[in-house]
Order: C-alpha cells, then structure tokens, then sequence
C-alpha cells in the first residue's frame, strides 16, 4: 500500500509539473505575440512569395496596363491618324529607326529622281554631248551620283562638284520641293525626339509606393494604410492621390460586370487635398460605412477578389508638366494588423533624414485590440454579413422572376 501511496503522490506531482510548464508556455507565447508588435519584418514583401501566380492584375506593379485590346477593325488606320502620339509612343529602338530610315529614304527616293531626270533629258550620254550643250545636274552619270547630289543637297554640304543647272526647270522645281518636304519632315521627326524626352514618364519612375499596404488604426479609426515618397529633390506640386477598387460587381438587374470600379477616397496627415510631397508621406483610406472596403475582415481578407488601383498626380516644378503615377495593391499584398516603421529622423546636425531602408518594413501594431478581439464576435459578425448577402441575392431573383 505504501508503495502505490508512492507511485500516486508521484504521479500527481509530475501531471502538476507538466500544467505549470504548459501554463508558463503559454503565457511566454502570449508574452511573444504581445512583443512582436515591437519588432518590424526585414521587408514588407515577404508574403509575396505565396502570391497566386495566376492572379490576374489590371494593373502592374510598376504601373503598366496588363489589358491586350484586341480585335478592333481598322486599328493600324487609327494609328496613322494620329501619327504624332503613334510616334511618339514607339520604343526608342524602333524611333532610331525610323529616324535614318525616313532619312536614307528620302535621299534614294529623290536620287531615283534626279537620275530618272538626268536619263530622259540625255544626260547619261556623255559622248554625244556638244560643247554648247548643258545637262540637268552637273557631273550626274550613275544612281550613285544622283543619290551623292540627292544627299549634298537635302544636308546642305554643297561640295561643289555636282551641281544644278539652268537647262531643267523641272529639276530645279524638284529641287525646291526636295528641300521644303524634308525640312517639314525633319521639323516632325525633331519634334517627336523632343516630346518624347520631355515627357513627364521617367519623372513619374522617381515616385516610390510601398510594395505592400497595411491595416491599422489611425485617430481611433480603422485605416488602410499606403506610403508614397518622392525620390527627388524637386518639388511636386498640387498632389492629388486618388485609388479605384475593381471587383466583380452583380447588379440588382442580374447582370454582372466584371471590373466594376468604386472611388476610394485617400487623406494625408495634413488632411490636405494638395501634400506637399518633399519627405515620405503615409495616406489614409478610412474603412467606415462609406467604405467600398467594408465587408473587409481578417478572416476573409485573403479570400477576397479585387484589386486596388492607386494613382498619384502631380505637376513637376521644373517643367510643369503634369505626371501621373501608377501602382495596384491585390489582397496578398495587404496585411492586417500591422504598421508601417518611420522613415524620418532628426540627425544631429538639424536636418531631417528619410532613411529609405525602412521605407517597406512593417511591424505589428502597438494597439493591442488587434490581438484581444472575440473570435466569437468576429464570425458572428461574419454569419450576419453571409444571412445579408443572401437576402439580398434572394431579392435580386425574386425580382427577375416578377420582370420575367
């Protein structure tokens, strides 16, 4: 008896051993996830490795349209139609191209010309000439002379060697028209160069949006959170920023659009309508009631299927011109619960300092609602949202069977 006294004392201290150890497990885990909130990512992509390879974007992250059109009757019409923008638009390996071949071109083409002027009036039969006879073009025997006299004339060079003659006011009229069609046509050409390295395109490249945003609370309101900096030392002036949610969209009539665009409002800090962008600035979507972003929990953030389309205007204050930059968000590239680390500092010298190496780190959120809310609430809140969407998709079918 004594011996089982034992072995059950025994046992009651080691099950007692084993509840404290669990318990204190517990409350290190809890200690833990209470921390985290403390200590940022290494880089705020690091979910992006589990994105959907399929995914289809509107919009790249770069801010290239992934739209093909296709299909369109008569589109290389339209092109040349509008030939300055179809120019302008060309890559600048096919620019270069078009820019000696429409040179090249011309020279040959009007060399062909001459030759063919030089052939019909005699020119080519040198051994016939008389001393009183004088040709079109001076030293013009060949397609290559043509082409050389061609050349001289259209740049100008005048060597001197070959040269045009009063016998052919033809040629000389072709002569003048040679000079004021390839100037017209340079004037274009230039032009194009001009515009296209003007364009405000490459200024646009230099402003940086975070690869991922964030959901968190900001003045008591939950808050989905973009970063946007400048990455020059010129200014951008009357900053308008601006997103669209596109979604798949069924209207009360039954029929189903499939990338339906909703307005979603962003603030700054400042509350601004025009920021003043010198320094990373952290802007705002406030998901309330209004929000096309309410339905938004953390349980079905990632099954949701929408993208997020953010724009940025603004003019360059050194030219002008107005720029526009483009990136798009999906729901793998958004994180509840976290926050954004700060990029500016104070050094000691008095200057501020953007530190861009934290410009795409996150951390978990210091508000620790985040981490203590019901769950029991939380799909209790997400029951009712499904009872409300049938309902309103039962609505929708009774009212096609009463127009029906």
């Amino acid at each position: 008896m004594s011996l089982f006294r034992a072995l059950k004392k025994t046992c009651s201290v080691i099950k007692k051993s084993l509840f404290s150890r669990e318990t204190t497990e517990a409350v290190k885990m809890e200690t833990t996830k209470i921390n985290m909130s403390r200590v940022p990512l290494v880089n705020g992509s690091i979910d992006t490795a589990m994105l959907k390879a399929h995914k289809p974007r509107v919009m790249s992250k770069s801010g290239h349209s992934n739209v093909r059109i296709d299909k369109v009757d008569g589109i290389y019409l339209l092109y040349l139609q509008d030939l300055w923008t179809t120019v302008i638009d060309m890559k600048w390996r096919y620019k270069l191209t078009l820019f000696a071949a429409t040179f090249v071109m011309t020279w040959f083409l009007f060399g062909v010309i001459y030759y063919a002027i030089a052939f019909l009036h005699g020119d080519l039969e040198i051994n016939k000439f008389t001393p009183k006879r004088e040709p079109c073009v001076k030293n013009v025997d060949s397609l290559t002379g043509a082409f050389l006299f061609s050349l001289e004339s259209q740049t100008t060079i005048g060597y001197g060697f070959r040269f045009i003659t009063e016998e052919c006011p033809h040629a000389i009229f072709l002569l003048v028209a040679q000079l004021v069609i390839t100037t017209l046509i340079e004037i274009f050409i230039t032009g194009t160069f001009l515009a296209k390295i003007a364009r405000p395109k490459k200024r646009a490249e230099t402003i940086k949006f975070s690869h991922c945003a964030v959901i968190t609370k900001h003045n008591g309101e939950l808050c989905l959170v973009i970063r946007v900096a400048n990455m020059r030392k010129s200014l951008l002036i009357q900053c308008q920023l601006s997103g669209k949610l596109l979604q798949t969209y069924e209207t009360k009539e039954g029929e189903r659009i499939l990338l339906n665009q909703a307005s979603v409002k962003f603030n700054v800090d400042s509350s601004s309508e025009s920021p003043f962008l010198i320094l990373p600035l952290t802007f705002y979507h406030i998901l309330d009631e209004r929000s096309p972003l309410r339905d938004l929990t953390p349980q079905n953030l990632k099954e949701k299927d929408f993208e997020l389309v953010v724009l940025l205007n603004a003019t360059v204050e050194s030219t002008s011109a107005v720029c526009q930059s483009r990136t798009s968000y999906i729901p793998e590239e958004i994180h509840w619960g976290y926050e954004f680390v700060p990029v500016v500092s104070l050094s000691p010298n008095g200057k501020y300092v953007a530190d861009f190496s934290q410009f795409e780190k996150i951390r978990r959120s210091t508000d620790s609602t985040f981490y203590s809310m019901d769950s029991e609430k939380q799909k209790l809140e997400e029951k009712y949202r499904q009872e409300d969407q049938r309902e309103r998709e039962l609505r929708t079918m009774l009212l096609q069977q009463s127009n029906v």
